[in-house]
């Protein structure tokens, strides 16, 4: 009877795990869906449709791109959580909904780690300090002269309180040794707005939601946040370059699944994006939006995501930074 029992079990695992393969070799069998917590112009956007379409092509399935912005990127956020972890639904995160907003809030409707299955990263995006095209600024040891001699006085606009462009402003502040007036908008497209009609002085923002500004010559690129120049802006120094030594901010950019999917199907769709993030397609399409390709491994992914949320918590805490 006990061999038996022992052999039923066996013959039950065999079946569970020959599930999860063939799972696997068959995914997906119908559209994926990829929910960006943010509204539609910005990086986040853009690098979920560039990699969407690709993954379409390579699945023979339609991938759909959701925006689902608000909160801070909570709402799309804990749609993913809340989701069946089967693969189908992925979440575009990045540092700003994920890494900072477990420092910004005191209580969320999910948990960034254990809710989360990390799947694979995508790109860093290194964000761009700029100022209207009119402004008497030129590069930035002019802007840190200019806000010396101004304590207070200079502004820079942000996607709102607690997010990157916010908290991009307060390390450069402290860095410079300067004070500048953080002005939150809901989202960084009204940020650059004002930017270009002259309400706000500067913004620090991602190089996709200003780029064809910059090109068109209203906006005028004075540093990138990275700690090497962008190849969608080559002619713009860093700001460590500048003169502010060790500055180097790029967030990540990557996919997120609901806990509890598959690791074979979490392996599958990490593999699919990392043989795409080295085709000449995606890497051009990438720096067009001022994005680096990054490929990890999912406990790679993982490990970076822990280590940010205690890099940020460090960085929101200095900066004061509270939710509106």
């Amino acid at each position: 009877m006990k061999s038996t029992r022992i052999l039923v079990a066996a013959a039950m695992a065999a079946c569970v795990g020959h599930a999860a393969i063939v799972s696997a070799q068959t995914f997906p069998t119908k559209a994926v869906r990829i929910v960006v917590p943010q509204a539609p112009g910005g990086a986040s956007d853009a690098l979920a449709r560039i990699i969407g379409q690709r993954l379409s092509e390579r699945w023979h399935q339609p991938v759909v791109v959701e925006n689902r912005a608000g909160a801070g990127g909570l709402i799309g956020t804990d749609v993913v959580a809340k989701s069946a972890p089967d693969g189908y639904t992925l979440l575009l995160a990045y540092d700003g909904t994920h890494a900072v907003n477990a420092s910004l809030y005191k209580s969320l409707p999910f948990d960034p780690l254990k809710d989360f299955s990390a799947v694979a990263t995508l790109a860093n995006v290194p964000f761009v300090l700029a100022v209207n095209a009119s402004s008497p600024t030129k590069d930035v040891q002019e802007f840190i002269e200019r806000a010396k001699a101004n304590p207070g006085k200079l502004n820079y606009g942000s996607a709102g309180n607690g997010s990157v462009n916010h908290l991009l402003g307060a390390m450069f502040s402290k860095a410079a040794g300067v004070e500048l007036v953080h002005v939150p908008y809901k989202g960084a497209a009204q940020a650059i707005s004002d930017l270009l009609g002259g309400s706000v002085e500067c913004v620090f923002t991602s190089i996709p939601s200003v780029v064809g500004q910059i090109q068109s010559g209203r906006v005028r690129a004075l540093a990138v946040t990275s700690g090497k120049r962008s190849a969608a802006l080559p002619n713009v120094p860093t700001i460590a370059e500048a003169g502010i030594p060790g500055f180097d901010v790029a967030p990540w950019f990557g996919l997120l699944a609901p806990a509890g999917t598959p690791p074979q199907i979490v392996k599958q769709i990490n593999d699919n994006v990392n043989a795409l993030l080295k085709t000449k397609d995606v890497i051009d399409s990438f720096a067009a939006q001022g994005a680096e390709p990054l490929a990890t491994t999912p406990d790679g992914f993982g490990g970076l995501l822990k280590r940010d949320i205690d890099k940020w918590a460090v960085v929101v805490r200095e900066s004061g930074a509270k939710v509106d």
